[in-house]
């Protein structure tokens, strides 16, 4: 009889971040809206030049020997343009992309049945690739390298294994997590590209392309505001970007003014730098109950009653790149900036021993 898949542990996390108008999660309305908003060329894509310099070259040389492109692992943190990245790939080197996610292929049948409908050159898009599991991770392994899977049929003495060929194909493997992956897997993408935050004059360009598509007026100064509190994000710019355009529709005359946009976003926790309620909550319960740290992370969870996982994934990058907390061996601390962000005093680093 088939199990169930067990989805209690992330259910939360998910849950917990779909409330949050300045997650990285990607949500049902930015599924639709991205549709329209995703860049489908390489030259509408703003912003990871290194990488785009990079992909460029190795679509031109793959297109020029006729071969398909190697593996490619993208890496960073959500909303940064991996399956974007990954989209305009297959629509630059003129071929088919499947896409599908690490937790989505349950059994290794799963990826059988997939893998053996990708044509020549094909790309196979899997998102979330570090959860695969152990099972379904080890079929990969022949396929990636000589285009083989190998499966069992019948059981004890009749067991026999039967080698399958299947077309050369592309996977390209997007990742939250890097470090999570196992180093069997790693070391058979040939290319590896880290996507980092934006700045803030590429996530402006974002804005001026969304706000055409969108119909929203042009303003530099409404742009401006809203990619300082983008979080360095594309798709939490492009959330922000909505939310303002309703706001201006039903409070003032259509128009992404600085004003307007100022009014939206404080309207919805979202403070100059881009940090929310849940942000300042976690600093604030370093803060309050730890003396600014160190604090592990369960005991942190457990204090604000999330998930270890939403905090490390979704609270957690942002914070750790602005400076405002740090990792040390012992757990989390709060820095002398993001004590000045809470309006508290510095009260300096502990000492161990007393």
């Amino acid at each position: 009889m088939r199990r169930e898949p067990k989805e209690a542990k992330i259910k939360k996390p998910f849950d917990v971040s779909r409330q949050r108008l300045i997650t990285n999660q990607e949500t049902e309305e930015d599924t639709v809206v991205n549709l329209s908003l995703r860049p489908t060329k390489m030259q509408e894509f703003v912003g990871q030049k290194d990488v785009v310099a990079n992909l460029k070259v190795a679509i031109s040389a793959a297109k020029a020997r006729r071969e398909p492109l190697e593996h490619i692992l993208l890496s960073g943190p959500p909303g940064l343009g991996k399956t974007s990245l990954a989209h305009i790939v297959a629509h630059e080197m003129g071929t088919k992309i499947t896409a599908t996610s690490g937790p989505a292929i349950e059994r290794a049948g799963d990826l059988i049945g997939i893998l053996t409908n990708l044509g020549q050159g094909d790309i196979l898009f899997i998102d979330e690739v570090h959860r695969l599991s152990k099972v379904v991770e080890e079929f990969l392994y022949p396929a990636m390298e000589n285009s083989q899977i190998d499966f069992v049929i019948d059981k004890g003495p009749y067991a026999k294994t039967i080698k399958f060929n299947l077309k050369r194909f592309t996977l390209i493997g997007a990742t939250t997590r890097a470090g999570l992956l196992t180093a069997p897997l790693r070391s058979r993408f040939g290319m590896f590209y880290h996507l980092d935050f934006y700045n803030s004059e590429d996530i402006i360009r974002i804005l001026e392309r969304s706000a055409k598509i969108l119909n929203i007026p042009p303003n530099k100064e409404g742009s401006f505001e809203i990619a300082q509190r983008s979080r360095g994000t594309p798709r939490v710019a492009n959330r922000l970007l909505r939310r303002v355009r309703d706001y201006a529709q039903v409070k003032a005359d259509g128009r992404l003014t600085k004003e307007i946009a100022c009014s939206a976003l404080e309207a919805q926790g979202v403070d100059k730098i881009g940090l929310d309620n849940i942000d300042r909550k976690v600093l604030k319960a370093i803060v309050d109950y730890y003396n600014g740290g160190p604090v592990g992370i369960e005991s942190l969870a457990a204090t604000l009653n999330e998930e270890s996982d939403t905090i490390v994934d979704i609270v957690e990058p942002f914070l750790l790149k602005i400076g405002y907390i740090k990792r040390t061996p012992r757990g989390r601390e709060v820095t002398e900036l993001g004590y000045k962000h809470l309006n508290k005093t510095y009260k300096g680093q502990k000492e161990l021993f007393k």
